[in-house]
């Protein structure tokens, strides 16, 4: 195979996941404008959202590779079985790592903002949208890239392509969903108590 017909192979893989990709950005754009009054309500919000996508986009992106890896390397096979160790550890690992991930980002906006002496909302606040966000995020994102993964190994496509956009556009979408979720959630319980 020439230097250009892998680059074409590459292209013709990549360009459907990096389409949806736009499309997810653009909706994870407008759930994100709509969320206004919640920006409003809990100040700090703002700046904890890119730490919360980029979060996920690495935490997830890693789980894809690692499985594309064992996949690679005969370690694992593409379906989902209950007796998969290997598969259930990555993605405790990568829930885990999401959820700690979550907190560390909540818990230094509120230091930072703090520090600035800007206007914040109740470190309790933060950590539960960004560990709740994080959560249900966190299972969409994992059941998403395996789902992903292992399909697209069976048709032959290399799933280190389809990683990238998909987690990233998944992430962004799912992301910015939850993350209005968890807000409208921890406010509600924060008023009833």
């Amino acid at each position: 195979m020439s230097v250009r017909d892998a680059a074409v192979e590459a292209y013709r893989e990549a360009l459907p996941a990096l389409v949806a990709s736009l499309v997810g950005g653009l909706v994870a754009g407008v759930i994100l404008g709509g969320m206004r009054a919640e920006l409003r309500d809990v100040p700090g919000l703002l700046v904890l959202v890119p730490a919360l996508l980029a979060t996920r986009g690495n935490v997830y992106g890693s789980l894809g590779a690692r499985i594309a890896t064992a996949l690679h390397q005969g370690l694992i096979e593409p379906r989902v079985t209950a007796g998969d160790r290997r598969l259930r550890a990555a993605a405790a690992a990568a829930l885990g790592n999401g959820l700690l991930a979550s907190t560390f980002a909540a818990v230094a906006v509120f230091v930072v903002l703090s520090a600035l002496g800007s206007r914040v909302a109740p470190l309790p606040v933060l950590v539960g949208v960004a560990v709740l966000a994080g959560l249900l995020s966190g299972v969409v994102l994992v059941a998403v890239v395996v789902t992903v993964v292992f399909a697209g190994y069976r048709r032959g496509r290399n799933p280190d392509t389809l990683v990238g956009p998909i987690v990233t556009t998944t992430g962004d979408v799912f992301g910015v969903l939850f993350l209005l979720v968890a807000v409208r959630t921890v406010l509600a319980i924060g008023g009833v108590l």
